[in-house]
């Protein structure tokens, strides 16, 4: 989840947290541990993640530019497809894809969370959920705050964690980093540094190590947490205070569920 406030602490404990979890797997420098969808086909030809879409109209454009920016990747692809939920309040998984939901989940403190259900270092299913009830007041209802928190749950759902979690300082220009001002520019912590409505240069290198191996199996496309915090399981690391949380459910056979919180203000 994404929490506008201004304090440093996550990204560290979150990365040690899941490299404790999946020893055996090499750690980008950005990745969120070692998960990852595991394939079998080239290391030459991307993969094709769908993305099942249950956002509103008001979210489309946001989810299709999130779609559009990552696919600059020589190494997945993410397609559109009709959602595989009927109520994206529950917004419950789908095996081999990721299910984008928004819906208005309440005052909750987030604005989005991504979820992941993990079999060893394996991703077998994954949900984003933005949160309407903070997008539609005047604070985050911009296409900055929209695109930005998109893009980067979208990512957490393929293996991505974030290159910076301080809020008030220069962006990097990726969504992948914590920012008071989505938009850079004029307004933020200075009045020259880039928009973080997107990804960049770093972030698709960082997808080319976590993609750089071939598995014996396959969890893409293959043919079910929460929005309350009692759902998530166990707290790993984080606090609504420090503005992002990491939280971890057993559900046994080697199985968990890895949820990825950005707080509001």
């Amino acid at each position: 989840m994404i929490k506008a406030s201004r304090r440093r602490g996550l990204a560290i404990a979150l990365v040690l947290a899941l490299i404790a979890a999946f020893p055996s797997a090499a750690v980008a420098k950005h990745a969120w541990g070692s998960y990852h969808w595991a394939r079998t086909s080239t290391t030459s030809t991307p993969f094709t993640l769908l993305v099942g879409d249950n956002v509103s109209n008001a979210w489309d454009p946001y989810l299709v530019q999130a779609i559009v920016d990552w696919n600059e990747s020589t190494v997945l692809q993410l397609k559109e497809t009709a959602g595989g939920t009927n109520k994206p309040r529950n917004c419950r998984p789908t095996a081999g894809r990721i299910e984008a939901c928004s819906a208005s989940y309440g005052n909750t403190g987030w604005l989005g969370l991504a979820q992941i259900w993990v079999k060893g270092s394996h991703i077998t299913q994954a949900v984003t959920k933005v949160n309407d009830t903070y997008f539609k007041t005047a604070t985050y209802n911009t296409a900055a705050w929209r695109g930005m928190v998109m893009c980067q749950e979208i990512a957490h759902d393929f293996g991505l964690d974030h290159q910076d979690v301080t809020f008030n300082n220069d962006n990097l220009g990726s969504c992948m980093d914590y920012t008071n001002d989505p938009d850079g520019g004029p307004g933020g912590f200075v009045n020259d540094d880039p928009s973080n409505e997107h990804p960049n240069l770093h972030d698709f290198e960082q997808i080319g190590v976590i993609y750089s191996h071939l598995d014996t199996t396959s969890t893409v496309g293959q043919a079910a947490a929460g929005s309350a915090p009692a759902s998530w399981g166990q707290l790993v690391r984080g606090s609504r205070a420090s503005g992002a949380s990491l939280y971890v459910r057993d559900l046994g056979n080697g199985q968990r569920v890895y949820t990825h919180v950005i707080w509001a203000l």
